[in-house]
């Protein structure tokens, strides 16, 4: 069902912008401590060159940035052509030697166009990755078109159909319901209400990662779209006050006769054409019962009917 969101607050990217201005973060001490330039049992190895050939960099675990500049970034160690060449953008194949399924994207950060390799896997990249890897993740959890979770457990990843890109991500489930949550509330708004928002963001993706069946015109398969459609989810745009509204109600979980609550919400009760009383929320209202006061369980409470919040 189509539902219709508050604008995007576009001061918050300004303001992230230049909090982030002169940070750098320096390479995790674990992965490069067991880096020696061999592919060995365990590791993920990119090489310079395809089919496994040039100078080797391999890792443990996943990694969201490579870095750009020596003496810093991750660089191709073992001998050949391209010792010494900084990771990030200039592997051409891979060894996957990690016993888990590896995901190479074409961003920092895990974002963007994305090959898999499984496990034992030697490959080249493809046409778009080929000298653009910015990331690689382990993946621990489903792949293909499979999401896990229960209606007691929570979905690890979604799948989520970047609509104006037209291909479908796998995103980690905290990721995207962080993602989500300053795209959909005010961030500056009262606690109670982003706590309120969070727990509605989650169930609706929740939901969705359970009983989706969508496909892409494509046919890919698919949990959420990321905008009005279903969510407006935005790579990177997280928020501290909404990402603390995230954190503290994520052990929080909403259902109705035992189901995760497929938790629509709207601008006011007005502003959608296909709002039920009692199965709809109003950010608006959320708001301002949070600014009379009112704890998030009671603001769901208020809006969702015969709702179990434990």
């Amino acid at each position: 069902m189509r539902m219709t969101f508050l604008k995007k607050f576009s001061a918050t990217l300004a303001v992230l912008m230049v909090a982030l201005v002169g940070v750098t973060v320096a390479p995790g001490a674990a992965s490069a401590a067991a880096r020696d330039g061999g592919c060995d049992s365990g590791e993920f190895c990119y090489y310079y060159n395809s089919n496994q050939a040039g100078s080797v960099s391999d890792f443990t675990d996943s990694l969201d940035d490579y870095g750009t500049t020596q003496p810093t970034c991750y660089d191709f160690k073992g001998a050949g052509a391209g010792q010494g060449v900084c990771v990030k953008n200039n592997a051409a194949s891979v060894w996957n030697r990690t016993g888990k399924t590896v995901r190479v994207y074409f961003n920092s950060n895990f974002a963007g166009a994305s090959q898999d390799f499984a496990a034992g896997a030697k490959g080249n990249l493809n046409a778009t990755l080929k000298n653009n890897n910015a990331s690689h993740e382990l993946l621990s959890g489903p792949t293909g078109c499979s999401t896990d979770g229960t209606n007691s457990k929570l979905p690890s990843t979604i799948l989520v159909y970047r609509v104006s890109l037209g291909r479908v991500d796998r995103v980690d489930f905290k990721t995207y319901v962080k993602n989500v949550l300053p795209n959909e509330w005010v961030p500056s708004w009262p606690s109670a209400s982003l706590e309120s928002g969070a727990v509605a963001v989650k169930s609706y993706g929740w939901y969705w990662a359970l009983h989706s069946t969508r496909k892409t015109p494509g046919g890919q398969c698919y949990d959420v779209r990321d905008d009005t459609g279903d969510q407006v989810y935005r790579p990177s745009s997280t928020q501290a006050s909404t990402s603390a509204a995230v954190d503290r109600t994520w052990s929080t979980r909403m259902t109705r006769s035992g189901n995760i609550l497929q938790a629509h919400y709207c601008a006011t009760t007005t502003a959608c054409g296909g709002w039920v009383t009692g199965d709809w929320l109003s950010q608006y209202g959320s708001r301002d019962l949070a600014n009379s006061g009112k704890s998030y369980q009671a603001i769901l409470r208020y809006y969702y009917s015969d709702v179990v919040i434990s």
